[in-house]
């Protein structure tokens, strides 16, 4: 007859993951809420203690109680059992250590341990007092995996070991962390809810007030404590301990006595080391672990002058040194995983060590009462001994003496038993008198077993008792520091940069990189790296990474960067496009205009003019760095269409207050920049020309203390007027002439500009690439024409034409005009 069966394949799964979860919550990953102990954990100190492997015996090789412990307990691999007992002995991870071992058992920078053949271990004093009177039958005891020997469901416990060394586990849906508290503090806690069983975590917390970690640190959060007590989660922060120690030459150093349970020191190390490394945080000289035998050190020197303040704040925030750990307090209550909180963790412990008490007081009441009736037979027989005597001479044997004194003296079996195999030496008159003595202490004691028994009161006086001298024998004083308040760690983003001087360079083109001074030191400056078509147009050699950049560019966007947060990059690279970082950044958009700002505070406004001739001002208080400024840039200026491209943008300052603008057509308009209103960033602008039909802004400028104006046509024919030529007028206005109309062949504008004063070094200029260069007489105009011919021309060389002149060619034959661009030669100098 077959046995196979025809199941639906979803029963069959969830039936046997139902048992699979089952078994690894109640026997795997959570403990048992009245030990404390997970299954495996309990087992070995079961196992080590069955061997004799205790703290007043010597040392037993690890692999040897491992053995034992997996062919007797526990099935699994010895790796697990070993990894469980290990973790019994580090003291930096139980509050109270149940194992004590020779040998490496791993360390605090995550090492881990020598292997079992190596080390030696025994179970530590307190191990005894959890496994105490557990031959006494006073908890249940369940067969082993192959039913040849029984091992404890749970141990009799003599301290709440769940709330002193904590748990750590997680299984299927369930996971558990309960922190470490002190010995002293939990017992108190204890008998205090003894006395008063309606206390609540209010009234415990003033006697338990937190958690205690091994590795001491500083606790912050109170309301979370409470919280956590109460319903068994919370979230608190464990601060490392630190102090301040002065150094020779007015320098500091942060030295790091204790740091959070749990946290990896290595790691914690090397996290520390690549923010020194990278320079995160300006003013930490050198980190280095500093630990040794004594304890823990961590060093972290600092530079002269450093804000020690902000450094910790930083590695507080950014590292392990502050972390937050959260409370989820579940354990086996009654075969059943709960979420607990302080007072039924105690409540349970309370019921169960109530239980093993009666369970120890009967067996003891039991022995005690069987030891009276011997004593009392024995005493009897004294009285009566030449009869006794006689009786067992005139027997065949023991089992007839036996019969024979049970018959006569109405003696009971274990009595009968007790005098015919007594030793002859006892029948002294001192041995009587002990028997005597024997006979009362035991009344006593019977009397106080029963007392304990019956009465609670007793009962929980002798509980009491007994973990006042647990107490009195493990407990030590708090290592963790508790404070009410979570400190709120504020830093503020400009505090982390570190301050060093760099080389920022920018070409039209949208290619950024900063330099570092050596690799610009060592290049020549015409070397930098740029596409062939590519021009400079923004380099300044004395920028700091505490600065700021806005660029601006032809289709009125505009970009804010950090110098800081520039990647370096060689001066002979080509750099960084910023269509890799901005995703709105268009195929034919173009850098005209970079400025190097310090602050956002600045009173200052700019002033825009489009191809179409709108013009406004906007102020440098609309680019207050916005939140998506890494991956998309800003509108300063709204354009009409795809032809309506930004001309020119400039800074305004009270030095300029003038506007000069060149239209296509050849005229040319000077206003009062004060006639151009101040609008948002979006704002399409104004009107700033009367511009005809199908004439456009060629060039627009604003009008300093220069001069004179360049203007190149697109027939290749350049010339150098008055800016006195065109008389200040008001917006709006078509302005003059600056060029000869020609019916045949006529010349357009193709570029204008101001000449720059070459005997002011203080001049600024629309076209210099540095806007603290050093300006000489070597201000060129490049042009290449459209037979690729380059020609250049000192633009302080040309002699001043007429307003209406067309200028003189100054390409061969006439030839039209490809490009232009002026060139400050010479004028960068390396410092």
């Amino acid at each position: 007859m077959s046995n196979i069966q025809t199941l639906p394949l979803e029963d069959i799964m969830g039936d046997r993951f139902g048992r699979y979860s089952k078994y690894i919550i109640q026997e795997r990953a959570l403990p048992d809420i009245r030990d404390g102990l997970k299954p495996v954990q309990r087992r070995i100190l079961y196992s080590m203690n069955k061997d004799g492997n205790t703290f007043d015996k010597a040392y037993r090789k690890s692999a040897k109680s491992v053995g034992n412990i997996m062919g007797n307990f526990h099935p699994h691999g010895d790796s697990s059992i070993y990894e469980a007992m290990i973790r019994l002995s580090q003291d930096w991870k139980m509050e109270e250590p149940l194992i004590e071992m020779h040998g490496n058992n791993g360390s605090m920078d995550g090492d881990p341990p020598a292997a079992m053949r190596y080390t030696e271990a025994r179970l530590s004093q307190i191990s005894d007092f959890l496994l105490q009177d557990i031959e006494k039958e006073t908890v249940p005891l369940a067969w082993n995996f192959d039913d040849t020997e029984k091992e404890p469901t749970v141990l009799p416990a003599s301290f709440p070991n769940l709330l002193v060394n904590g748990s750590t586990g997680i299984s299927a849906g369930y996971a558990t962390d309960i922190p470490t508290h002190n010995l002293g503090e939990v017992i108190d806690a204890t008998v205090y809810l003894i006395d008063h069983p309606n206390a609540d975590a209010n009234e415990l917390m003033k006697i338990l007030p937190g958690p205690d970690f091994p590795t001491g640190a500083i606790i912050q959060g109170h309301d979370e404590i409470k919280k956590a007590y109460e319903t068994g989660k919370g979230r608190i922060v464990v601060r490392s301990k630190t102090r301040i120690e002065a150094l020779k030459g007015g320098r500091e150093q942060i030295i790091i006595s204790e740091i959070p349970y749990e946290v990896n020191k290595l790691n914690l190390q090397r996290r520390i080391d690549d923010i020194v490394i990278n320079s995160k945080v300006p003013g930490i000289a050198d980190a280095r672990d500093e630990s040794d035998r004594e304890g823990l050190r961590m060093v972290v020197e600092l530079k002269k002058d450093a804000d020690v303040k902000l450094v910790l704040n930083y590695l507080f925030k950014n590292t392990d040194l502050q972390i937050n750990y959260n409370f989820n307090m579940v354990a086996i209550d009654n075969m059943t995983p709960r979420q607990v909180g302080l007072v039924q963790m105690l409540s349970s412990f309370v019921k169960h060590r109530r239980g093993v008490i009666v369970k120890r007081s009967e067996f003891d009441l039991r022995n005690a009462e069987k030891r009276l009736h011997i004593v009392e037979g024995l005493i009897r027989m004294v009285s009566i001994l030449d009869e006794v005597v006689a009786l067992i001479r005139a027997s065949e044997n023991k089992a007839d003496a036996k019969e024979n004194l049970k018959i006569s003296f109405d003696f009971s079996e274990a009595q009968a038993e007790a005098i015919v195999t007594l030793q002859l030496y006892r029948l002294t008159n001192t041995d009587i008198v002990v028997l005597q003595n024997e006979q009362s202490t035991l009344n006593e004691k019977i009397l106080t077993l029963r007392a304990v028994i019956s009465d609670d009161k007793t009962l929980f006086n002798l509980m009491k008792r007994e973990l006042r001298d647990v107490k009195k024998k493990f407990a030590r004083p708090r290592l963790s520091i508790l404070q009410d308040k979570v400190e709120t760690i504020e830093i503020e983003a400009h505090e982390l940069i570190v301050e060093e001087e760099t080389v920022v360079s920018i070409t039209r083109a949208a290619y950024i990189k900063r330099t570092s001074p050596r690799s610009f030191a060592s290049s020549n400056i015409e070397d930098i790296g740029k596409r062939e078509d590519d021009t400079l147009i923004f380099m300044n050699k004395h920028a700091r990474t505490t600065q700021y950049l806005l660029m601006f560019t032809n289709l009125g966007n505009v970009v804010y960067r950090p110098i800081h947060e520039l990647t370096e990059i060689r001066w002979k690279d080509i750099g960084e496009h910023l269509s890799q970082t901005l995703t709105n950044f268009s195929q034919n958009e173009e850098i005209i205009f970079v400025d190097l700002l310090d602050n956002f505070d600045l009173e200052k406004t700019y002033a825009v003019v489009t191809k179409n001739g709108q013009i406004k001002q906007v102020a440098l208080s609309e680019f207050t760095p916005w939140r998506t400024y890494k991956s998309r840039s800003t509108t300063y200026m709204k354009l009409k269409g795809m032809d309506d491209l930004v001309i020119t943008i400039f800074p305004n300052s009270s030095a300029l207050t003038e506007f000069m603008l060149i239209s296509k057509k050849g005229y040319g308009l000077r206003f009062n920049l004060a006639d151009v209103p101040v609008l948002g960033k979006t704002a399409s602008g104004v009107k700033a020309a009367n511009l005809k039909a199908d004439d456009n802004v060629k060039s627009a400028f604003a009008v300093n203390n220069s001069k004179t104006v360049y203007l190149l046509t697109q027939r290749g024919a350049l010339k150098r007027f008055k800016v006195s030529d065109i008389p200040l007028t008001s917006r709006g206005n078509r302005g003059l002439q600056v060029l000869t109309t020609l019916k045949k062949e006529p010349h357009s504008v193709f570029v204008a500009g101001l000449v720059i004063n070459t005997d002011r070094a203080d001049e600024t200029d629309l076209f210099s690439v540095e806007s603290n260069g050093h300006i000489n007489d070597s201000q060129v105009l490049k042009v290449v024409a459209q037979d690729e011919k380059v020609y250049v021309t000192e633009l302080n060389s040309l002699s001043i034409s007429e307003r209406t002149s067309n200028g003189h060619f100054i390409t061969e034959g006439g030839v039209d005009v490809k490009s232009a661009s002026i060139e400050l030669r010479s004028n960068l100098k390396k410092d």
